[in-house]
């Protein structure tokens, strides 16, 4: 595994046509919206969601995630995660070595690691089982938890008091224009086992939406983050959207995914890139579609090129629909992807 060295910083644009992109539950899951502006937003939990739960369809092991169906505290998880990791009898001999050098090898005097960890919750105090526990799942997170590798969590839970600050940090998304919702009072039937009620469906007409994000390389050396993991999450971001076809989600398609990739010696980031994006509208006519709107990345042109003695490689994915037009950029070091490739399975 290729250890991730190079901040980087990224744009993903999508579209959402005749749907729900981010539904609100203190507004009758009404589109989230800021109303001053008329402009849509969608959470960065709404994404980081998305992505959990098709790499969960992929046989990735996600912390953040629900058992048997069920949403669950953190410690039953933490116990869940644990105890499938010591009844791996490979997996815990390779800690043997790391757990030794830091004088944390109480675990290991025999191969019965669970009733040796049983025996461990019984003698030992308070602050020593911290200690151990953060170590184990530090090595946990770093081995199988791609998701924590990711986006990172708090760990809230008895003898475990440690916090996991993701490497990848995605912003809430916005429209790059004023939407319309949907003036409609169309119903919906919700089923359950044994009833069934109605409601309202809320959409908006059409949205060209943007999230900005960040990828910081030294988050990344304490959660054990990869270029493969980062692979991983480029391709998840675009897929899991396809896939999440729901009835209030369908019609969101993703567009593009822009990335700068720094030298390994620049620590820095240039900020929101959507300041460095303008989109143009004919304000007397309804946005509906692409087709409404121009999109000009001159200003993100400028931007880099000011900055290109830092800059190692611009990566960027387009959606095969797209004009040629479209996200157009005429920059060095322009490095294509291909973001729909399939995803090996995480067995």
């Amino acid at each position: 595994m290729a250890e991730l060295k190079n901040n980087r910083e990224y744009l993903f644009f999508f579209e959402a046509s005749l749907c729900n992109p981010n539904g609100d539950p203190d507004q009758e899951n009404k589109p989230r919206m800021d109303y001053e502006t008329n402009t849509v937003l969608v959470s960065n939990g709404r994404r980081h969601r998305d992505i959990r739960d098709f790499l969960k369809e992929k046989d990735y092991k996600i912390f953040v995630d629900v058992l048997e169906e069920n949403k669950v505290g953190m410690d039953k998880m933490f116990d869940f995660i644990v105890e499938d990791y010591l009844t791996n009898n490979e997996k815990m001999s390779n800690l043997k070595g790391i757990f030794e050098e830091k004088n944390l090898d109480w675990l290991f005097k025999t191969e019965d690691y669970p009733k040796e960890y049983k025996d461990l919750k019984n003698k030992k105090k308070d602050k020593e089982l911290t200690k151990f526990n953060n170590e184990l799942m530090t090595e946990i997170i770093k081995e199988e938890l791609i998701d924590i590798r990711l986006f990172g969590s708090a760990m809230a839970v008895k003898n475990l008091t440690r916090t996991y600050t993701g490497p990848v940090q995605t912003s809430w998304g916005y429209s790059l224009h004023p939407v319309e919702l949907v003036k409609s009072n169309s119903i919906t039937s919700m089923m359950s086992d044994d009833n069934s009620t109605f409601g309202k469906t809320h959409q908006i007409h059409y949205g060209l939406i943007a999230h900005y994000g960040t990828i910081n390389k030294f988050s990344a050396k304490k959660t054990g983050m990869t270029e493969e993991d980062l692979e991983i999450f480029r391709e998840a971001l675009v897929q899991s959207m396809m896939n999440n076809q729901t009835s209030s989600k369908k019609g969101q398609t993703p567009l593009a995914y822009i990335e700068i990739c720094y030298k390994d010696s620049f620590d820095g980031y240039i900020g929101d890139l959507r300041r460095f994006v303008t989109v143009e509208y004919d304000e007397s006519k309804a946005i509906r579609s692409m087709k409404d709107l121009t999109i000009d990345l001159a200003p993100f042109e400028g931007i880099v090129k000011e900055l290109d003695k830092y800059i190692e490689k611009i990566i960027i994915w387009k959606h095969p629909m797209l004009r040629t037009s479209d996200f157009s950029l005429n920059l060095n070091n322009i490095e294509p992807i291909d973001l729909l490739e399939t995803i090996e399975s995480g067995k």
